[in-house]
């Protein structure tokens, strides 16, 4: 009994990636926002989750999401919106991001296979100090709310916000998290099928940058 939640803004120009721009135009950004998205969802696809929440920051949810239920964010500033995800789930729950397209189901598997008793919470750092993803056994946004995000020891704080409060975390691989041109040309080169890989792959040599070098 898992709940799955992905948390994901309309990819719309202007409103994600723009740190994308340049190389990529403004145009691009998104497009390039959405493959990511779409990857993490299809890639959740196959995980026998129970429920499925996509928390969205917009006015309309992309296809691959369509056997999700939609939770609105709510204003404020991430932690409070992570908050807000975890405080409206009950049972094991499980977030994760829209900018690691290089997941795959296998990396979430112990999730679903070796959530013990003695495994409170999951985590899982992205390379920036940020993580991509949290799990927790009894989900409680109190364990997230008033954390500084989008620093380089995010990650380390909410980490130590969960051990602190007694919960015993278990620890999944690190990924990259796309926030700059470097960052996505990492993350598509050893998943060149992904819908991510191939957007970028074909926007790149439109602009004559170079393919995925």
């Amino acid at each position: 009994m898992t709940t799955i939640v992905v948390i994901a803004k309309e990819c719309l120009p202007g409103r994600v990636k723009t740190r994308l721009h340049p190389p990529l135009s403004l145009a691009q950004a998104p497009e390039l926002a959405a493959a990511s998205l779409d990857d993490t969802l299809a890639a959740l696809a196959t995980l026998p989750a129970t429920r499925r929440i996509l928390a969205f920051d917009g006015v309309v949810p992309p296809l691959a999401a369509s056997g999700y239920e939609v939770l609105p964010q709510v204003p404020g500033t991430l932690d409070v919106r992570l908050a807000a995800v975890f405080d409206a789930c009950e049972g094991p729950t499980v977030l994760v991001g829209m900018d690691t397209p290089q997941l795959t189901a296998s990396l979430l598997e112990p999730v679903f296979t070796d959530w013990s008793d003695e495994v409170d919470a999951w985590f899982g750092f992205a390379n920036d100090g940020g993580f991509w993803t949290l799990g927790l056994t009894d989900p409680s946004g109190d364990l997230i709310r008033g954390l500084p995000m989008s620093r380089s020891d995010t990650g380390s704080l909410q980490l130590n916000r969960l051990t602190d409060a007694g919960l015993r975390v278990s620890l999944l691989p690190t990924l990259t998290d796309v926030d700059t041109i470097d960052d996505a040309r990492a993350v598509a080169r050893p998943a060149p099928g992904t819908r991510f890989a191939t957007a970028l792959d074909a926007m790149l040599a439109a602009g004559g940058t170079g393919v995925l070098r």
